[in-house]
């Protein structure tokens, strides 16, 4: 919240004004600064943190109403894209004018504002590794360690030790915004789809608590609900087909130039050396489907993600083991930010790694036996996490759901998060049981499910109103530049 100040000069001073006015350029260039301090903040609202959990009267920027919850909006959402304001980063004004679109869309792509209105909420409840952006499309299919499509939480981009309760309360809000927005649903049923999602996860975290098959368990298209196993059919789709339809160009040598793709050849050996970093970490060996795990090209992809929109992502073709451009393997490197949870959540003692080898390890402990592929790199002084593409990665199309099929996804949804929190105390860094104290914590069920209900209701209100805010603040301009502070 930076202001412009100007100051009188003194009658007794003015004398001095022009030796004053006589600054060196360094000087003048020093007095006008652009505000990069999203460390700063990071750290102001992770003392208010501290200081809600200890006395809970502290007011926090979820009670914040009209002109100044609409700085707030502001000011937050110019800071969480600073870098890419300030870089005039291809894909910025995109995201911008992809979040005015739609409260669901504005959802998915403020984290950190959602977030910063759970400042320091639930510290009592216990901690898991938590997923950080828990939504709809946010959990999908994806390749094993084995190459076999699984399903489960897909995106690791926010992950970090909090209340468990967090990534349900965002769930939530997300499945009542889209059941509204995209299912069209009335209040009743959303309910009712939302309930399900909860009633999923409370059955998952039983199951695990009997039976602690956490470890190894995955949802495959041979034991998964007969909404998820539908996507598995909807993702078949030969190798070959997939790379030659989208990937390759004529020769299959490398990839097309065009609107998604931009090849940059010249830097193959580079990420050579990036793909080889990765394999160094996970254990990959040059055999089998990975081939010699030579680069055969590399490109920059434009215009994919919500929240990631605007920051650098690159696509690298492995040559397969066939070495006829039918079994080529594509390894995306995309750049790690902060979590948007980070100084938010109460104070735990489990920590998760910083940018990409946070991602990297919330990968590892969320999904039993994940992409092998999925590591921690730096490219032009800036993190990047690793994950393999693959012709059967798809999220779902809520558009195609029907009223029953929606309230069978939210429950699969729901159990899929179950096995991610329960893995926590396998993979994770906890070290006692976690589940029994979940299911102790959500007692009565009742009550906390109503609790997480009216959490959610309260969200979706505020985010109409933010997002009402935001378009008007886009259509003045106000994230064409990012916020100076001057002397």
């Amino acid at each position: 919240m930076s202001k412009t100040t100007q100051g009188a000069t003194p009658k007794s001073q003015k004398k001095t004004a022009p030796a004053k006015a006589r600054a060196t350029a360094a000087e003048q260039e020093e007095a006008i600064a652009p505000v990069s301090n999203l460390e700063s903040r990071v750290e102001a609202y992770r003392e208010l943190c501290g200081a809600f959990v200890k006395y809970p009267c502290v007011m926090r920027p979820s009670a914040l109403t009209g002109f100044e919850r609409r700085r707030h909006v502001r000011d937050t959402i110019v800071e969480d894209h600073a870098v890419r304001i300030d870089e005039k980063a291809e894909g910025a004004r995109e995201k911008f004018e992809e979040l005015a679109g739609s409260l669901y869309s504005f959802f998915r792509g403020t984290s950190l504002l959602f977030h910063r209105d759970m400042l320091g909420e639930d510290e009592r409840m216990p901690t898991v590794l938590a997923l950080g952006d828990v939504h709809p499309e946010n959990f999908g299919i994806m390749p094993n360690a084995d190459n076999v499509p699984i399903f489960g939480v897909n995106d690791f981009d926010d992950v970090l030790y909090a209340p468990f309760t967090w990534d349900l309360k965002r769930g939530a809000t997300g499945f009542l915004i889209a059941s509204e927005e995209i299912g069209g649903h009335k209040k009743k049923l959303r309910k009712k789809i939302t309930c399900e999602f909860l009633k999923g996860y409370r059955e998952g975290i039983g199951f695990y608590a009997r039976h602690d098959k956490e470890a190894s368990q995955q949802m495959r298209a041979d034991n998964s609900p007969k909404v998820v196993r539908r996507m598995f059919k909807k993702a078949a789709k030969s190798r070959k087909a997939w790379l030659w339809d989208r990937y390759l160009n004529e020769t299959g040598r490398g990839f097309p130039a065009n609107e998604e793709l931009t090849p940059i050849s010249s830097r193959i050996d580079e990420f050579q050396g990036y793909v080889n970093e990765v394999a160094k970490q996970n254990g990959i060996a040059p055999q089998g489907r990975a081939g010699e795990l030579r680069v055969k090209d590399v490109c920059i992809r434009h215009g994919q993600g919500t929240a990631s929109l605007g920051l650098p992502r690159y696509y690298c073709l492995i040559e397969g083991p066939s070495k006829d451009a039918t079994d080529d393997l594509i390894v995306e490197f995309k750049r790690a930010r902060r979590s948007a949870l980070e100084g938010l959540v109460p104070e735990n003692d489990f920590f998760a790694g910083r940018e990409g080898d946070r991602i990297t390890h919330g990968q590892a402990v969320h999904l039993a036996n994940g992409d092998v592929f999925y590591g921690s790199v730096e490219i032009d002084g800036m993190s990047f996490m690793s994950r393999e593409r693959a012709p059967f990665r798809d999220d779902i199309d809520l558009d195609d759901l029907s009223d029953k099929s929606w309230k069978h996804y939210a429950h699969a949804c729901g159990l899929a998060l179950a096995q991610a929190h329960a893995r926590s105390d396998d993979a994770g860094e906890l070290d006692y049981r976690i589940e029994p104290r979940i299911l102790e914590a959500m007692a009565p069920d009742e009550l906390f499910m109503d609790d997480i209900l009216c959490f959610a209701r309260s969200a979706v209100k505020r985010l109409k109103t933010d997002h009402r805010f935001y378009k008007r603040d886009l259509a003045l301009g106000a994230f064409d530049m990012s916020q100076k502070r001057y002397r």
